[in-house]
């Protein structure tokens, strides 16, 4: 699996330059078009002020990119025409990377490139390498600025009214954002790599939200232009910054109108440091520890070992949150921790001390166990969260949390050499290669065994048999879908690519039949489905979509890319500095020492015990989803900790 993984992410630039020669639906020449061709009204002085101010502000967006480094993931699925679902995925590719936005935003831009007479297939991806740091040379990204900069920019040199020409369309709403919209063509004169389409700007502050079109080129070279629907989120106060675009071609051989392909690119994690060339030693200081020292017990030996382990758990779990893989400490993560007790309480089982888990931001289907954390990827949770009561929605997730839960208890633990904190003082481009987390063959046969054993519980019972569904559903994907089955950093659900077998095969037996014409039956879901995340805080939060009926089979679309749609609000500030600074912390302690999470500034949430684990034969917790923050009220708080 891995070196499938390997030779696919090998192959980005190839891969690119093969989807660049997908045709695109073609807009007129600009250059033959005239200025009244506009299907919009002429601006009002308020339409035109406002404009004003969303030129002003999105060259302060672009200053604030050029000072960040975040984490950038996209992925993209290849589609082909199905009788019975309209259309599939027959290939994918998944790309990770840390984007260093100064060093693609000072470079050539499309019309440079042009002029300097670029010839050859490889169009605007021929002068891509260096721009963007992959995390290791495995996932090395080859984008330059035209390719993928300006899907998050609407021009990175010259958004103004002297190169664009500008026509209101009407009053709209983005979540609560009262927006103006506004479509947009280049003026005159040299339009290849301009922006041609729609704004939807914000009206309290003028900042551009939303926009979506292409970037015009000429009759000859229109196909290196991809449509894409762009958004952003209010992070702070007065600042909104690209979090995710859509991207979809036409099949233009379908009689059918399917796609070609379709992607997605999300931005997460710019409150990153910009990364350096080697790690640097930071001095941190604890605030509001107290010395309890005199009242401390001497530690046995197993006690230490398992204090040894710890280390190592707790050092590599905080190196990956500092380089963006995991979610900042969410409500959501405390709803899967109380999964993982009920697992145990349910079978009568004791652990030394609790299972936490967190939530790795990314696509892939994965999950690991590091030491007693738990980690389920983004992508695993949003396409297992299918839609009904509160219940129903975790049931596909004991399942694999039970995966996880049987390596812990059967001592399947991480190298404790990394509680060396020596071992984990490497740049954040290196996170991968540095430290490989995925369980052995072995280990997993054993995890695999055992999780059926958890599951046994007739309390249980509906978790196995929808996870068995679940897993029919992605047997008939996987193939297809290699990218998105092969792990970053963890445990794949896949065992055997060959035999298109599962290490929880013996669950599909259990489910029901497979049926795609079935209704009532949604064996996966798309992909972001379920969780959305702020791309300032990296802190999760659960969506909470109103129910869309299925009228035919084409609307299950299982592990699909699907269009972005966000919830977007204006930023709401931590009421007082006392509920940033317990935002600020990863976790506290109560008079009796237990851990205590805090919650997310601003959301009025007093902090709560973490979840101790039940004893023998204690009930199991209460797993109900309780509200989340709205999607979309995201930036509400700093990082649970200071990344260094």
């Amino acid at each position: 699996m891995r070196n499938l993984r390997r030779s696919c992410i090998a192959g980005v630039a190839a891969t690119l330059l093969t989807a660049s020669t997908v045709p695109a639906l073609a807009f007129p020449i600009l250059g033959k078009k005239k200025k009244d061709d506009l299907p919009a009204r002429k601006l009002t002085p308020t339409q035109s002020a406002l404009l004003d101010k969303a030129i002003a502000r999105e060259q302060e967006v672009i200053k604030v990119i050029q000072e960040r480094a975040p984490l950038v993931e996209t992925y993209i699925q290849n589609m082909k025409p199905d009788p019975a679902l309209l259309q599939v995925p027959v290939s994918d590719q998944h790309f990770l990377g840390r984007v260093e936005f100064k060093k693609v935003l000072n470079g050539e831009t499309y019309e440079t490139v042009d002029n300097h007479k670029a010839k050859g297939k490889m169009g605007f991806f021929k002068n891509s390498v260096s721009f963007i740091t992959g995390i290791n040379k495995s996932f090395h990204l080859q984008f330059n600025e035209v390719g993928f900069v300006q899907m998050i920019l609407v021009d990175a040199h010259g958004f103004d009214k002297t190169n664009y020409n500008f026509g209101f369309v009407r009053n709209d709403f983005l979540g609560s954002v009262p927006t103006m919209v506004f479509d947009v063509e280049p003026a005159k004169g040299s339009s290849r790599g301009r922006f041609f389409g729609r704004i939807w700007v914000e009206r309290r502050n003028g900042n551009i939200v939303r926009f979506n079109g292409s970037f015009a080129g000429s009759e000859k070279d229109f196909r290196e232009f991809y449509h894409f629907d762009s958004w952003r989120t209010n992070v702070q106060e007065n600042l909104w910054l690209p979090t995710s675009f859509y991207v979809e071609e036409s099949d233009p051989k379908s009689t059918e109108n399917t796609v070609k392909f379709k992607a997605v690119n999300h931005v997460w994690g710019y409150a990153l440091k910009v990364p350096t060339s080697d790690a640097e030693n930071v001095d941190v200081e604890v605030q509001g520890a107290t010395d309890v020292s005199n009242d401390a017990q001497d530690t046995s030996p197993l006690g230490a070992q398992r204090a040894w382990v710890q280390q190592a758990e707790d050092n590599v779990v905080n190196r990956l949150f500092q380089a963006g893989l995991l979610d900042a400490p969410s409500d959501f993560d405390k709803i899967l921790e109380q999964v993982a007790g009920n697992i145990l309480a349910y079978n009568n089982i004791q652990v030394a001390r609790p299972i936490r888990v967190r939530t790795l931001l990314t696509e892939p289907l994965e999950s690991l166990a590091i030491g007693n954390t738990i980690v389920l990827s983004k992508g695993l949770i949003d396409t297992t969260a299918i839609p009904g009561n509160n219940n129903e929605q975790v049931n596909n997730l004991y399942a694999i949390i039970a995966f996880q839960v049987a390596h812990i208890i059967q001592g399947h633990r991480l190298d404790t050499k990394y509680a060396f904190n020596d071992r984990l003082l490497f740049p954040d481009t290196s996170t991968f290669e540095k430290i490989p987390m995925h369980h052995t063959d072995k280990d997993n046969e054993e995890a695999a065994k055992k999780a059926l054993e958890l599951l046994q519980p007739k309390e249980l019972n509906d978790a196995g048999s929808q996870f068995g569904l679940y897993l029919a559903e992605l047997q008939t994907r996987s193939k297809a879908l290699t990218a998105l089955n092969e792990p970053m950093v963890g445990d794949s659900l896949v065992k055997d690519v060959k035999t298109n077998t599962f290490w929880l095969q013996p669950l599909i037996g259990k489910g029901p039949k497979l049926d795609p014409n079935d209704l009532k039956q949604n064996a996966a879901m798309p992909l972001s489905s379920f969780l959305r995340f702020d791309p300032w805080t990296d802190q999760v939060v659960q969506m909470h979509a109103s129910y869309e009926p299925l009228l035919s089979s084409r609307d299950k679309m299982p592990f699909e890319v699907t269009p972005v749609y966000l919830k977007l609000s204006y930023y709401k500030p931590a009421a007082d500095g006392a509920a940033a600074a317990a935002a600020g912390a990863n976790a506290t302690t109560d008079a009796n020492g237990n851990a205590i999470s805090a919650p997310p500034a601003g959301t009025g949430t007093t902090a709560v015990p973490a979840q101790a684990q039940p004893s023998a034969g204690a009930p199991p917790a209460d797993t109900t989803l309780t509200p989340a923050p709205a999607a979309g009220t995201t930036g509400t708080a700093n990082p649970p900790a200071p990344r260094q």
